[in-house]
């Protein structure tokens, strides 16, 4: 943190803002998303996932990044029957590794590999068998522009399908768009649903559809900036048991270099 000091000291609000909303930036960063979902499940409970989703890039040469990213869920999951009762714990951890390049245009990409990994506490957070397919982010970042644009697309294919869950096929489109309000201090206008598909499941029950958005803001803890998001989200498609709506908080403690 101390190292990563200097650097925060010259870039503006805007600026980090900008950065926090790059995916595939060249930066160290630890998000912790929560979402809370209403009316989840037969029960109409609610469910409440926290996302700690640490991003750590790594120099491949002087043309090339590759950028990680692990999404550790701790979930707490409502009664879905009056026989099966809550449940809290650690969900299927997700890690995804891809190749950007290290000086872009206003257009920036990367493409790599997702892998999920076993790691449920219950049989109710998650799956038993790995999981590994692709993922690729596109998006338009421009100097002088308050807006930042691009969608993240990934698939995770089960590796094996004889154990507890069994196979799975489940895909995730994530457009997001951004709007730096000028002279707004760090303030923005965020809109970045998360649309889901189930491909195994029956007709009708295959897609979650989120539309909504919210705003964020850069602040600082001493001199280490925080970005900071609060959206919500209403589902125009869902499966029978998914939830209605969906409440986004996060908090992101930003180390750039």
């Amino acid at each position: 943190m101390a190292a990563a000091i200097p650097a925060h000291a010259e870039m503006t609000k805007e600026e980090l803002a900008k950065l926090a909303q790059n995916p595939i930036a060249n930066l160290i960063s630890v998000p912790f998303q929560n979402n809370t979902n209403l009316n989840f499940g037969p029960e109409k409970g609610t469910q409440n996932v926290l996302n700690i989703q640490p991003v750590i890039p790594f120099e491949f040469d002087k043309d090339w990044n590759i950028i990680t990213r692990t999404i550790l869920p701790v979930i707490w999951m409502p009664a879905l029957s009056p026989d099966i009762g809550a449940r809290s714990g650690i969900g299927d951890i997700q890690f995804s590794a891809l190749l950007s390049p290290a000086n872009p245009g206003s257009w920036i990409w990367g493409a790599g590999v997702i892998t999920q990994l076993p790691t449920n506490s219950s049989a109710e957070l998650g799956n038993k068998n790995w999981g590994l397919g692709p993922e690729f982010v596109i998006l338009h970042l421009e100097h002088g522009s308050p807006w930042v644009y691009g969608a993240i697309v990934n698939n995770v294919w089960s590796l094996t399908s004889n154990k507890q869950g069994g196979s799975y096929s489940q895909g995730i489109i994530q457009p997001f768009v951004n709007y730096n309000i000028p002279d707004g201090d760090g303030l923005y206008i965020v809109s970045a649903p998360l649309w889901t598909v189930d491909w195994n499941a029956k007709s009708g029950q295959q897609w979650t559809v989120p539309l909504g958005g919210g705003v964020g803001k850069i602040f600082h803890l001493g001199r280490l900036p925080v970005n900071t998001q609060i959206q919500a989200y209403y589902n125009v498609a869902k499966p029978d048991f998914g939830a209605n709506w969906e409440i986004r908080a996060q908090v992101q403690f930003m180390f750039p270099k």
